[in-house]
């Protein structure tokens, strides 16, 4: 490709609010441009890795035999109401009434779409097992997008599902899919930790993450070498002793008091000058249709798989503020446990050990302090049912955990006949007897792979792209444009490198060299092919690898072989 007949919109500033590493290089570069908050065009040279990312997706995908698909991006909203998640996706579903009075919603996944086709093809346990998969752009109306591409109302996945007789083809199956994600993302460059998680919304009993160790992601990993342990936050639990047997202080009268529309823990504490830890936050949820009151130190979150596997179920969800109106007969941000009627109340063990602490008053614009548990509420049930913290321990342990930031790029699913009985997809066995289909889910998502690869590989100067990822493979640079000589060999290299399927950008513009080396250090391309003068004088040309800096001078005929023995090196380093 010739930089003077295509757009690379290279930035000098950018935007404040571009928090990522790959979110302001990518801009820089540009890769992307943002057209509204979580929205974002793909510009030539992002277009290009994602489709040097999916074709990798594809090859792994052909060696554990999926079929490649297009499904819908417009459900049915019937369909996830018949599988329980219409409710559960809240908010973040973008949905909408058509014409003709039908509700849709915009994909945020496909198990239903791809169950309710697997369910009107499949007849017998001769028409198992398969798998197909799909490359295509999500939907979810994110309240706050952030990293740019990180987190976005529109995304690109690679959702692939398999579909078996029993739960042992499954668990074959899926250690193929778990085998071909290792392989994809050591082919991006990536270096990945994999972790047991929590399948969550998405239903199944196993899951694992596919993480990369990063400041901008949005999930946690615990790890404990002490004892073996590395798994998602959401499956971490921990050591309870202290809290409960914490010594509390004398006990104070109830009070109530004005908090006018005070809704938040960081509003109440800097209003008040009152700490987190001196609060109480009360969580209302649905589960299998009756309120439950989920109460957590003000610091705290609910960790939303214990509170299922302690109520062994997996109908969990937040209620929503109709729903809180109607059970507190307060507004959204002033629940509390003291006077809750007809509500199963579960406290962490932390609320246990706890005195004088402040909660909401069931009331709208006010709060409770001095309230203590057993004297003003009762609780159900005291358990673990946040998430670990910083100096938590693993049970039976006095070592904190080591907590990590981390960025989810794929995740696979045992979904078993989450879905498949919903919404009726079944098939006869060898004795005529009609079973569900047992399910897999494996997602990827390819946009963050293109983050996840930029926050590992660059430098100072910017993007370090892996060969096999990098929108081109040689950046060739003519010193001076003016230069004949120079250009008739660039145009004769350019030439002989797209003959043999090398991917090259001639950066053929009539600009200042310093602006040209500059740009070719901020896209990242692996290698860089230089043209000068006084090289050439000598029959000389510069080779420079952008990953380690290292520059030299072969002789002109001898280019075309060292650019090939380079880059045949990097290819196979990534194997």
């Amino acid at each position: 490709m010739l930089w003077r007949e295509t757009l690379i919109p290279t930035l000098r500033d950018i935007p404040k609010e571009a928090e990522a590493t790959s979110h302001r290089l990518m801009l820089k570069a540009g890769y992307i441009r943002k057209l509204s908050a979580g929205v974002y065009s793909y510009l030539p040279l992002g277009f290009r890795v994602l489709n040097k990312i999916i074709a990798i997706i594809r090859q792994e995908m052909a060696r554990v035999h999926a079929e490649e698909v297009l499904l819908p991006a417009l459900h049915p909203a019937e369909l996830w109401r018949r599988t329980g998640r219409y409710e559960a996706l809240g908010q973040d579903k973008i949905s909408f009434t058509n014409r003709s009075g039908q509700e849709f919603v915009l994909g945020p996944t496909h198990e239903e779409v791809i169950t309710e086709l697997a369910g009107a093809y499949v007849q017998s346990y001769q028409d198992l097992p398969f798998s197909l998969y799909q490359i295509q752009t999500k939907f979810r109306d994110e309240l706050r997008p952030r990293f740019g591409i990180v987190r976005t109302k529109e995304f690109i996945m690679k959702d692939a599902y398999s579909f078996h007789q029993d739960e042992a083809d499954l668990k074959q199956t899926y250690q193929k899919f778990y085998r071909a994600y290792e392989r994809i993302m050591k082919r991006c460059g990536l270096a990945i930790v994999v972790v047991s998680a929590d399948p969550g919304i998405m239903g199944g009993k196993v899951s694992d993450e596919f993480m990369v160790i990063s400041p901008y992601g949005e999930d946690h990993i615990a790890i404990s070498k002490e004892k073996n342990i590395c798994v998602s936050r959401d499956l971490a639990f921990r050591t309870i002793q202290k809290q409960q047997n914490a010594k509390k202080e004398q006990q104070l009268p109830l009070e109530k008091f004005e908090t006018p529309n005070l809704r938040t823990v960081e509003e109440l504490c800097a209003r008040f000058k009152l700490k987190a830890n001196q609060l109480v936050k009360t969580i209302l949820y649905i589960v299998d249709s009756k309120p439950v009151a989920a109460c957590v130190p003000g610091q705290s979150e609910v960790n939303e798989f214990k509170l299922r596997k302690l109520l062994n179920t997996a109908n969990v969800r937040q209620a929503t503020a109709q729903e809180i109106k109607r059970i507190t007969n307060a507004p959204v941000g002033f629940s509390g446990p003291v006077g809750l009627k007809d509500v199963r109340i579960i406290a962490d063990a932390d609320v246990a050990g706890m005195s004088n602490f402040v909660t909401g008053a069931n009331e709208a614009d006010m709060h409770l302090r001095h309230v203590n548990i057993d004297r003003d509420f009762k609780a159900d049930s005291v358990a673990d049912i946040r998430y670990v913290e910083e100096g938590d321990c693993p049970p039976d342990s006095n070592k904190p955990y080591q907590l990590q930031t981390a960025m989810e790029v794929g995740h696979i699913f045992q979904l078993g006949t989450r879905y498949t009985q919903s919404l009726s997809a079944t098939y006869r066995n060898e004795k005529g007897e009609t079973h569900p289909i047992v399910m897999g889910c494996y997602g990827i998502g390819v946009n963050r792979l293109i983050a996840a690869s930029i926050d590992q590989h660059h430098d100072d100067k910017g993007i370090v792209f892996p060969i096999s990822i990098a929108p081109f493979h040689v950046h060739l640079i003519t010193v001076n444009q003016k230069h004949e000589p120079s250009c008739e060999l660039a145009a004769r290299l350019y030439e002989q490198l797209k003959k043999e399927n090398i991917d090259v950008l001639y950066d053929n513009r009539d600009v200042r060299a310093g602006v040209k080396f500059n740009d070719a250090d901020l896209i990242g391309m692996p290698m860089q092919l230089i043209i000068g003068e006084k090289n050439l004088a000598k029959k000389m040309i510069e080779i420079k690898i952008r990953a380690t800096k290292e520059s030299y001078q072969v002789d002109q005929e001898q280019a075309f072989s060292e650019v090939t023995k380079q880059l045949n090196g990097m290819l196979e380093k990534l194997k």
